[in-house]
């Protein structure tokens, strides 16, 4: 019953939200699924501080951070542009893209999203009627908007390619706080069939659930090249309170997937509940920045 009075809530919302403040938005999205307003004058949770980030933690770094294309410079600059997934292109609209200089395979996503991609395998065989539709569709979206991820709003929409590196079987999530790892969310068949397994930085097993199933009967062992990623990822998160920084271990090379500063917006469910507030002990927040 909560999900579906939530979806409800949200599509009103969605109506509405390019009216109403960012702080009633929030209030409803969390109230909408917790049953009860954020406390932002002292958050304890981890995703009650997620929220007040939102409102109160706005630096313009943070913008292009987010964005898939420009985040590429920041990338190179801090770890090296070999942690960057090759670029093949970009532009302001799917008529711009011209086909006959891609490769066979290539990858098409929306910079200023998260979900908006378009795998291709065969370029012979693409259906453009169907990769127009879907990437105009999130090019028409500002993802600030319904939920209030600061971080978006200023992204100069585009569309880009990038090289096909192969099927990526897990996504490997670092959750960073001011530069140390905590725990790291592995993504199972993100695609297809999302699980995903929780780790403390020695690779223990948290029996925890984050939004999404778990799969404790299918254990994933760290990479040889783990510490290689925790570096990247301290060096990439340095100086900022929380960072989710999502790689991918592509036969032993690390690439940067994407930059997250506000996981699940902010009210993905923790099972047992307790974890919220652990979770949120880890956080500790900056002064105010607007």
């Amino acid at each position: 019953m909560r999900g579906h009075v939530y979806r409800i809530i949200m599509n009103i919302l969605k109506r509405l939200s390019t009216l109403l403040p960012d702080k009633v938005i929030i209030n409803y999205l969390y109230r909408s699924r917790y049953g009860k307003k954020p406390d932002l004058k002292n958050p304890k949770t981890f995703n009650e501080k997620i929220q007040w980030l939102k409102l109160y933690n706005r630096d313009p770094l943070y913008t292009s951070m987010a964005d898939k294309y420009e985040a590429r410079k920041y990338v190179s600059e801090k770890v090296g542009e070999k942690h960057v997934v090759p670029l093949l292109g970009v532009w302001d609209s799917f008529d711009e893209i011209d086909f006959d200089a891609l490769p066979d395979k290539f990858v098409l996503k929306c910079n200023h999203d998260s979900g908006s991609f378009v795998i291709c395998t065969d370029k012979n065989k693409l259906d453009k009627k169907s990769a127009k539709t879907r990437l105009e569709t999130a090019l028409k979206r500002n993802y600030y908007t319904p939920y209030r991820e600061w971080a978006y709003k200023n992204i100069n929409k585009k569309i880009i390619a990038e090289k096909h590196i192969g099927y990526v079987d897990i996504d490997y999530r670092l959750f960073m706080f001011d530069g140390e790892l905590r725990f790291i969310e592995c993504f199972l068949d993100g695609v297809t069939n999302r699980r995903v397994n929780l780790y403390l930085p020695d690779w223990t097993y948290l029996h925890v659930q984050h939004e999404y199933p778990i799969d404790p009967d299918n254990q994933v062992t760290p990479p040889h090249n783990f510490d290689e990623m925790i570096e990247l990822a301290k060096a990439l998160s340095k100086d900022i309170p929380f960072l989710r920084v999502d790689l991918w271990n592509i036969d032993g090379h690390v690439y940067l997937n994407e930059l997250t500063f506000y996981p699940n917006s902010g009210v993905g469910v923790f099972t047992p509940g307790e974890w919220d507030e652990k979770i949120g002990s880890w956080l500790t927040l900056p002064n105010k920045r607007r």
